[in-house]
């Protein structure tokens, strides 16, 4: 026996019966522990035939002594003493391994582990992280473990933070949240099949938002590929509406060079980028002159200056002003420094879209809240009383409704968000920060509009008196949404990170809880219903790596409706001990459907829900959980759940008709 072996042990001396067998795991290899008349012996796991694990199997003795351990799936035979099959043909023998009994368990003996020699999917993974995609949401299956192990080196370089998550839904939806905070890719990881396809709303969430996302899948091996093989999918077609790249990783492929376009793709595009690996590619060497590649000299600046004449216009336009507005969507979130300041040069009150809500803070003496659906009459107020309207990074949907009846001067770095739903009148296409910038260095300092800002503290001081007047609005049926809100304004972070949700409890949000310096995360045209926790986790992971967000607070909020469809992820937070706070409305129904039905003349039907208690569940999770019914006990909750280190989840039993 060699003096090189180095032994594991894989078992006590009374954890296998007499006459059984188990499977145990020694360093990277899996092996069928068998025991027979007291001797122990160690073989391969995996039967010859379809790798089917024989430490699953049985133990059979014949009547003439001989034994044998059958394979559970399709009965192959194996001496467990020698490793042969019946007749002793030593080519389809099983690899034996060394054992000894010791005083204090079974032991296995195995020869030093070569220089692992680096694979295709360590070279793609490597060049990954250096595109800067450092964290990975996903779920670690039988046709992406040669990519899993490259994601594990990476993990084990301090390259890259891997969170196993319990449903794929959720991992495309945390990497939505993940983007839309930082704009940066994470990765959503996959089987084949049905992995893959559970990614879809998660990912169309991204897509429609233009937040950019890398999501990698699974595939059954190129060589059954077509004729339907387990679990196989047509991934390439399935992800083609939903993915601006999609390509399949070959073994004739330039690796590197595809993870660079994936990466490139996500990032430029603001888009899902998508790479599918066939099982038996995974694990293929990579050449011996391959490298990494990564985004030196391959990325230009995106400081994109708007045509001279357009900026004239717009001058133009705003010099002939008195009382113009300016509306920041959320394309414009990377620029609010300059624009916040050309909103001073004006005097110009700054209205938000829902999706650009804590762009400004609502303390600031210019902002004019969120306008639309889900804002406040402070807005809507000063959009009808303007005479000109700049509009940043806004895609005018029919939920902001921005009035075509003013002059409006557009402003984005998307040539096809200009003009899209109506003619404008100056449609300029430039960065927003840098077009803001030109437009207040052509003003000067002329001083031609009216100061807003008295009109705007007047305005405020009339809706905070109406909101004040809604916390005592109480049917005796929960705690109403006001009085929530008021709550979580006072308790949340100024710099806190808030993930929200659809329906009822996100209008109310929109409508109650003010600003300071927070950023908000929803999904805005797809409005998916539990989006809320999942971008919880993704946003927290953001504050694992990403110096600009580490030590800051993520909040997530829903009803118990969007709650109840990731509920499992609660305890993937508790794993990580990931440092998210959940706000649940508990109405116990779809509460924005049943308005809905009644607006409609409809009626109200099928939208009751049967909920556990969700604070139970958290705790039974190993989280922080609380229920919240009367609203003096409302504040004291929201701090005490803030101040925990961990995962907490205060359960507000709410009136479905108090928003």
């Amino acid at each position: 026996m060699s003096d090189t072996l180095e032994w594991h042990r894989v078992a006590g001396l009374d954890e296998l019966p007499e006459g059984r067998v188990t499977t145990v795991t020694a360093g990277v290899y899996s092996m069928a522990l068998t025991n027979i008349d007291g001797e122990y012996t160690a073989m391969d796991n995996r039967c010859p035939h379809q790798g089917g694990p024989l430490g699953e199997g049985s133990i059979e003795i014949g009547a003439d002594g001989e034994c044998w351990l059958r394979c559970p799936w399709h009965g192959w035979d194996f001496d467990p003493k020698t490793g042969l099959p019946p007749g002793g043909h030593k080519d389809s023998g099983q690899k034996l391994f060394p054992v000894e009994v010791r005083d204090d368990g079974i032991y296995v003996g195995l020869e030093p582990e070569p220089v692992r020699p680096m694979t295709v999917t360590d070279l793609m993974a490597e060049t990954m992280t250096n595109w800067g995609v450092t964290s990975v949401f996903g779920m670690v299956g039988h046709s992406n473990l040669g990519l899993a192990d490259a994601l594990r080196l990476q993990e084990s370089e301090g390259k890259l933070n891997y969170f196993g998550i319990r449903h794929e839904g959720a991992a495309a939806f945390a990497c939505s949240g993940y983007a839309k905070l930082t704009g940066k890719p994470a990765a959503c990881l996959t089987i084949a099949g049905p992995g893959a396809t559970n990614l879809m709303t998660g990912l169309w969430d991204a897509k429609v938002d233009r937040a950019p996302v890398l999501a990698l899948t699974g595939q059954v091996d190129v060589q059954v590929l077509g004729p339907g093989a387990f679990q196989e999918v047509d991934l390439h077609s399935a992800f083609a509406p939903v993915a601006r790249f999609s390509q399949t990783v070959l073994h004739t492929s330039k690796h590197a060079e595809l993870m660079t376009l994936a990466c490139k793709n996500a990032i430029v595009e603001r888009d899902v980028a998508h790479l599918i690996f066939p099982d038996d590619v995974q694990t293929l060497p990579a050449a011996d002159s391959a490298r990494p590649s990564g985004p030196e000299g391959r990325m230009a600046l995106a400081e994109i200056a708007p045509d001279v004449q357009a900026l004239e216009s717009a001058t133009k336009l705003v010099g002939d002003s008195k009382r113009p507005i300016i509306i920041a969507g959320y394309g414009a979130r990377d620029a609010m420094g300059d624009v916040i300041a050309l909103a001073e040069q004006l005097n110009a009150p700054v209205l938000t879209t829902f999706k650009a809500k804590g762009q400004i803070s609502d303390q600031h003496p210019l902002a004019a809240g969120v306008l639309g659906r889900s804002g406040t009459p402070v807005a809507s107020w000063f959009m009808n009383e303007c005479d000109l309207i700049l509009a940043f990074g806004s895609s005018f949907s029919n939920h902001t409704g921005i009035t075509p009846k003013r002059p409006i001067i557009q402003v984005d770095f998307e040539r096809m968000a200009l003009g899209k739903f109506h003619s404008v009148s100056v449609p300029v296409w430039g960065e927003i920060g840098v077009t803001a910038r030109l437009l207040a260095s052509e003003l000067g300092n002329a001083n031609h509009t009216v100061d807003q800002r008295p009109e705007l503290a007047e305005r405020w001081s009339i809706w905070r008196e109406e909101k004040a007047s809604r916390l005592d609005d109480d049917r005796g049926k929960g705690i109403n949404s006001a009085t929530v809100f008021a709550a979580l304004t006072e308790a949340a972070p100024d710099n806190a990170i808030i993930a929200v949700d659809v329906g009822n409890n996100t209008y109310s949000f929109g409508r109650y809880f003010e600003c300071t310096n927070q950023r908000v995360l929803m999904s805005g045209y797809l409005g998916s219903i539990g989006f809320s926790f999942p971008a919880a986790i993704g946003a927290w992971a953001a504050t694992q790596d990403q110096d600009d967000y580490k030590g800051r607070k993520v909040i997530s909020i829903s009803g118990d409706g969007g709650f109840g469809q990731y509920l499992a992820e609660f305890t993937t937070a508790v794993k990580y001990n990931m440092n998210i706070t959940h706000v649940l409305l508990n109405n116990s129904e779809l509460g924005k459907i049943s308005k809905e039905q009644r607006a409609g003349e409809w009626p109200v039907w099928q939208t009751g829900l049967h909920n556990p208690s969700f604070s139970a569940y958290a705790r039974l999770c190993g989280g922080h959980g609380v229920t919240v019914k009367t609203p003096e006990q409302l504040q004291p909750a929201l701090e005490k759940a803030l101040a925990h280190d961990g995962p907490a989840l205060v359960e507000i039993i709410t009136d479905a008709d108090l928003i």
